[in-house]
């Protein structure tokens, strides 16, 4: 395999959609949010993604998400880049907390297409222009259509480049093709699926944006530094090593913040894997099979 030329990656190669620890009273537990970034930026990270659908957005308050992007930057300093989630379905809210993060100091904005509220291509650009325009941080779009109901399309992608601001997709489509398409526009594009890492390396992709990483960011770090150091075949040998792990984390109904929580808890970085409703924890048959998922994969 030819070296391959790496595309520039703004945010950085490997990140994670990190969890925001709560107590077993459900408030936020700032410090142990704090060791959870700590303990990602320690093992193979360049940069976090606070406050996106892992670290249960939708069940925190302004406030609490501007507590969590302050002690999260402080904790990893200049040693990573820190993106800020403020993707909502209500625009003005999503300006608020895009203001809210520029002020904290966050590298990078995570801007989700309008969940549940279905809007047309029109009303979705708008969106994503009132918040890009409210700030100048680097805005990445997120497109995940299997949560939001809402893809963003080609068009709608092509016109978003007209802002100065958005350089950067994350995506969890699956579409290869399209994500050609979306390098050619100029996107920065991330992985937002990890069974589809390799993949969007193969396509032109810069990094990804984690679940898995919660337990794997020293083995995601590998299998980006082999790919671009023109070694396929240890890039893949990676990615088939973490697969146990990867389908342990994603095979549950309710995957995401409560499997990344119990894969941290089981490694030692936080005490409780406690999530707000209406998540549920993993009971401990489903801890017991991530637990096998993480010893396969040899991360525990």
């Amino acid at each position: 395999m030819t070296r391959p030329v790496a595309p520039e990656a703004p945010f950085g190669r490997v990140l994670t959609a990190m969890a925001t620890a709560f107590g077993d009273d459900g408030s936020v537990d700032l410090d142990q949010t704090a060791a959870i970034a700590t303990h990602l930026v320690d093992h193979g990270h360049d940069g976090v993604v606070v406050s996106g659908t892992t670290g249960e957005s939708p069940t925190t308050s302004p406030a609490e998400a501007g507590d969590v992007l302050r002690v999260v930057r402080e904790a990893v300093g200049d040693r990573a880049t820190v993106v800020a989630g403020v993707g909502t379905n209500v625009t003005a809210h999503s300006v608020e907390l895009a203001r809210q993060a520029a002020k904290l100091g966050a590298d990078g904005l995570l801007l989700v297409s309008p969940y549940y509220s279905k809007p047309g291509q029109a009303g979705m650009l708008h969106h994503f222009t009132e918040v890009a325009r409210a700030t100048d941080v680097p805005v990445m779009l997120y497109d995940v259509p299997g949560r939001t109901a809402s893809p963003i399309t080609l068009d709608t992608y092509e016109a978003a480049r007209g802002l100065s601001t958005v350089i950067a997709v994350k995506d969890a489509t699956g579409d290869f093709v399209r994500g050609t398409r979306l390098v050619d526009l100029g996107y920065a594009v991330y992985s937002g699926d990890d069974h589809a890492n390799l993949g969007w390396l193969a396509h032109g992709g810069c990094g990804f944006v984690s679940v898995a990483g919660h337990a794997a960011g020293d083995e995601l770090a590998a299998m980006a530094r082999a790919w671009f150091d023109g070694d396929a075949a240890g890039a893949l040998e990676v990615y088939r090593r973490l697969l146990p792990a990867v389908d342990a984390m994603m095979s549950v109904p309710n995957y995401g913040a409560t499997t990344a929580k119990a894969a941290l808890q089981l490694l030692g970085v936080i005490d409780t894997r406690a999530v707000r409703s209406p998540l549920l924890p993993l009971d401990d048959d489903e801890v017991a099979t991530l637990r096998a998922g993480l010893e396969t994969s040899g991360l525990i």
